[in-house]
């Protein structure tokens, strides 16, 4: 039993004369990137001008690039002013919109009837140059797939253009 005595007063003196350790301590840099949201707005509605069917079978393809320029296919003729669409991107400076685009089709509008295939084409991305205001315009065209079977009429369609950073 006398060991215990010894014991605990040896614990005893050795808590008495510990010293506790040295906190440390470093200074971390810290930072946040805020992007605004991106915005993307309409400025110009797409339009083939009109197009005149010319004896012919299958099917053609009329472009409108992105610059607007018409291009027709044999036995159709382009008449009008074809324009190509165009939007404006705002967002945040030094970073890179990717754009998506879904065509679809072009319908008359009269149930039942036939209608017109369409592709866009447009840039896959864009670098933002400034942040909000004014923004950057970009144009977009697109393709239609003719046949040679088509009612006669107007028809119209939409396609959808989805912007987000990188």
């Amino acid at each position: 039993m006398r060991r215990f005595p010894i014991i605990f007063a040896l614990l005893a003196a050795l808590a008495a004369n510990a010293t506790p350790a040295a906190a440390a301590s470093v200074a971390v840099a810290t930072s946040v990137n805020i992007n605004k949201p991106v915005l993307l707005s309409k400025l110009q509605d797409m339009d083939f001008g009109t197009l005149t069917l010319s004896g012919f079978t299958g099917t053609r393809t009329i472009t409108v690039s992105q610059a607007g320029a018409l291009t027709c296919a044999t036995n159709i003729v382009c008449s009008g002013v074809a324009k190509q669409a165009r939007f404006n991107v705002q967002g945040s400076n030094n970073n890179t919109v990717l754009f998506t685009y879904t065509g679809g089709t072009l319908s008359n509008g009269i149930a039942g009837s036939e209608t017109i295939p369409f592709t866009p084409s447009g840039p896959s991305s864009l670098a933002i140059t400034n942040s909000g205001a004014p923004g950057t315009n970009f144009d977009v065209g697109g393709s239609l797939t003719i046949t040679s079977t088509l009612a006669g009429g107007t028809y119209t369609g939409t396609m959808t253009v989805t912007a987000d950073y990188q």
